[in-house]
């Protein structure tokens, strides 16, 4: 083991004790930033330099450590220590073993731990945004392409799980993807508040030395600096709504997961997983269950926790830092791998599954699906909506009584129920009637479902264009 290395105790007659030491230490969870805290230090070199606190030869020598360390870092070379309190500490016993205790003692002048960390948990969770936005919309690729192949397929619509009203296939699974594509919004909108640095807001109220922390922020790929050091250093609103939007992504999944539950079981029959995304059961040997939809189903509720336990932490602390902003990482670090392992499961569940067009199609019309239908077509020969409601129920009162369908009502019992329901009803007695009739803006009409995928497949490539799976580079 390494010579054990403390960023503080000038003032302190003794270490810590064991029980604080165990307490504090945060490698567990925290070297993940690693890469992200040495090129935060390769910047803050430069700026050292640029205030003349490094000459031209020391820079060199520094970033030559920094460079040798990173590869060490890489390859696994070096690692933590269990005195190592945190990533940051590790790190800088790193550089004093490859820079030496004078040379590699000057880069702590003018930073913090605190704009340290408010500035790294920045950068991770920005590439983050773009590797998490990359596999949602795989995820939306595979609903898409889903659609496309049902093409006209008509299947019942449901509200309240009950039959409403037809609806082509195509918009049904169109539905899950516009939320989706939100979450990638949401993302880079995010993006744009978390591209501001709080390097060189020390610990809490700037710094003396010269430091240009505008330079230290393009550097690291932000696009300004924060305008308040004690903002920059105290707030964890950036990592509190990025982990909304991933508990936000859960909770959409979950819809989709939940819909592919129900519509796999014997019961509605609608789907066929492939074996590939399913599991079986250890005593019932037919069994074949949707675990993917399941533990997306769970792992929703896992993220939500995550959220609401940063949030708790966030409530009280008065400004500016307080050691309480440790407890920010592990709950949002816990959101992304978790969404990491759950999505690309998610994409090959819904790119994989087989679904029974016919048997959507026959289902379609039933459960007086198009009563609505009825309505709106007395409600366009002049009756009030009011009436016309009544006068389609009365339709389905007598269906209910003969065990039939609308569709199987006579011209004489349409007539009977009242004198505007001719013979010519029946044109919006059928499913595929049904559909092409709403062909307003965001309609189901097959015209507008076309337009429709075409929409979502322009947004998606405008996102993969512009920030999906665009990793960030520092300098």
């Amino acid at each position: 083991m390494s010579e054990q290395v403390s960023l503080w105790g000038g003032r302190f007659s003794g270490g810590p004790s064991q029980a604080l030491a165990a307490l504090s230490v945060s490698t567990q969870f925290d070297w993940r930033l690693a890469l992200y805290d040495l090129a935060g230090s390769r910047a803050h070199a430069r700026a050292l330099a640029g205030a003349g606190l490094l000459d031209a030869e020391e820079l060199s020598q520094m970033l030559a450590a920094l460079g040798r360390l990173e590869e060490k870092v890489k390859s696994g070379a070096f690692t933590p220590d269990p005195g190592d309190e945190d990533v940051h500490t590790a790190l800088e016993r790193g550089l004093l073993e490859e820079a030496g205790g004078h040379l590699g003692g000057k880069l702590r002048a003018g930073r913090s731990r605190n704009d340290q960390i408010a500035t790294l948990i920045r950068m991770y969770l920005r590439n983050q945004a773009r590797a998490l936005a990359e596999r949602i919309i795989e995820v939306a690729e595979a609903l898409l392409s889903q659609a496309k192949a049902a093409g006209d397929t008509v299947m019942p619509g449901r509200t309240h799980m009950q039959h409403a009203q037809p609806v082509l296939l195509a918009h049904q699974l169109l539905a899950h993807v516009w939320p989706l594509l939100r979450d990638v919004e949401r993302l880079q909108d995010w993006d744009r508040r978390a591209a501001a640095s709080p390097y060189g807001s020390g610990a809490l109220a700037g710094n003396t030395l010269g430091l240009d922390p505008v330079q230290v922020g393009e550097d690291l790929a932000f696009d300004r600096v924060v305008e308040n050091s004690i903002d920059g250093t105290a707030t964890r609103d950036v990592v509190a709504e990025f982990a909304f939007i991933c508990a936000q992504t859960g909770i959409d999944i979950s819809s989709l997961a939940e819909e592919i539950i129900i519509w796999n079981t014997k019961e509605f029959g609608y789907v066929t997983l492939d074996d590939a995304f399913s599991t079986g059961s250890s005593i019932m040997p037919q069994k074949k269950n949707p675990d993917v939809a399941e533990l997306a189903r769970g792992k929703a509720g896992r993220m939500i926790g995550d959220l609401t336990g940063l949030l708790t932490v966030l409530k009280g602390l008065p400004f500016a830092y307080a050691r309480d902003l440790q407890e920010d990482k592990e709950p949002v670090f816990d959101q992304i791998d978790t969404l990491e392992v759950l999505l690309p499961a998610v994409s090959g569940m819904v790119a994989t599954m087989e679904i029974d067009y016919p048997r959507l199609e026959e289902l379609a019309p039933q459960g007086f699906s198009l009563a609505t239908d009825i309505a709106e077509w007395l409600v366009a020969r002049g009756m009030p909506f009011r009436k016309a409601h009544e006068v389609s129920g009365a339709c389905v009162r007598k269906c209910e009584e003969n065990g039939i369908e609308l569709a199987d009502l006579s011209d004489d019992q349409f007539a009977a129920i009242n004198p505007l329901l001719t013979p010519e009803v029946r044109e919006v007695l059928s499913p595929a009637g049904s559909v092409r009739a709403r062909a307003g803006r965001g309609g189901t009409a097959p015209a507008q479902v076309a337009r429709q995928i075409e929409s979502a497949e322009q947004q998606i490539a405008r996102i993969r264009t512009d920030f999906a799976g665009k990793h960030l580079e520092f300098k």
